[in-house]
């Protein structure tokens, strides 16, 4: 009434008669809709339908832009997720190996599977180490330790190739993860009627659980390891270790 009487401003009318605006601007509790964003969920609906690839900001900027509608974006972000209109995003798959030899093989006798593994470390000044190594699973003799700043997939052939003339030959199998190195086309080429090779399943690292037990052990053996001319400790070593290792020379990279 003072706003249309004495034609003063919504703010100074409230505040003379000691109303809060938001209590004037309120609408009555009949005249209120059960879900007054019931028109936008509708709309929203509509646009992920006709636009399935789109998501929450481009049907934002559609209803500032193309419908000329002033909605916070926040409040088109809640509706969306309330709608369950948001799209999975796909990440991209990790590339796996190619097993020639079926993945439940049983080490029942020496020299029938090895298991490779890598674990990564670092020395006192921070930089990092990689460890390689291989053990049978049968008799749980380690055969392979090889400690650098960084291995290559040659690199590992020309140990393995030389692990294999040790022991009168290769394996029936070898047992691995995904890594990069393991996955290589190279390794993939020396292997290929030599040796099969079986990848366990991305996330399963049960299966090398053997040569992790190797590894954790070897690292605690390889607490020091002469690095260029200078004898650097690693970061994260045990007090004892339960196997006779030998400790390769890690080369500064």
């Amino acid at each position: 009434m003072l706003k249309e009487i004495l034609g003063v401003s919504e703010r100074l009318a409230c505040k003379a008669v000691g109303l809060a605006r938001s209590t004037y601007r309120r609408s009555p509790l009949a005249q209120t809709p059960a879900d007054p964003d019931a028109e936008l969920r509708q709309w929203l609906r509509d646009y992920a339908a006709k636009h399935p690839c789109h998501g929450f900001r481009r049907a934002w900027a559609a209803l500032r832009h193309d419908e000329h509608r002033d909605v916070n974006k926040k409040k088109v972000h809640r509706l969306w997720k309330e709608e369950g209109l948001q799209r999975r995003v796909h990440s991209p798959r990790k590339r796996t190996g190619q097993s020639s030899w079926p993945a439940e093989v049983a080490a029942d006798a020496p020299k029938v599977v090895w298991a490779i593994d890598f674990q990564f470390d670092s020395t006192i000044d921070g930089k990092a180490v990689k460890i390689a190594s291989m053990l049978d699973e049968h008799t749980r003799e380690s055969l392979l330790n090889i400690v650098e700043r960084s291995i290559t997939a040659e690199r590992l052939i020309e140990d393995l190739e030389k692990c294999f003339t040790a022991a009168g030959g290769p394996p029936m199998v070898l047992r691995m993860d995904n890594g990069p190195e393991l996955i290589s086309q190279a390794l993939q080429s020396f292997c290929a009627g030599k040796v099969g090779m079986t990848y366990i399943p991305p996330g399963r690292r049960g299966r090398t659980a053997t040569s992790n037990r190797l590894t954790t052990d070897y690292e605690g053996s390889a607490s020091t390891a002469t690095i260029g001319p200078t004898c650097l400790r690693l970061a994260s070593s045990s007090t004892t270790s339960s196997t006779n290792t030998i400790i390769d020379t890690v080369t500064r990279r």
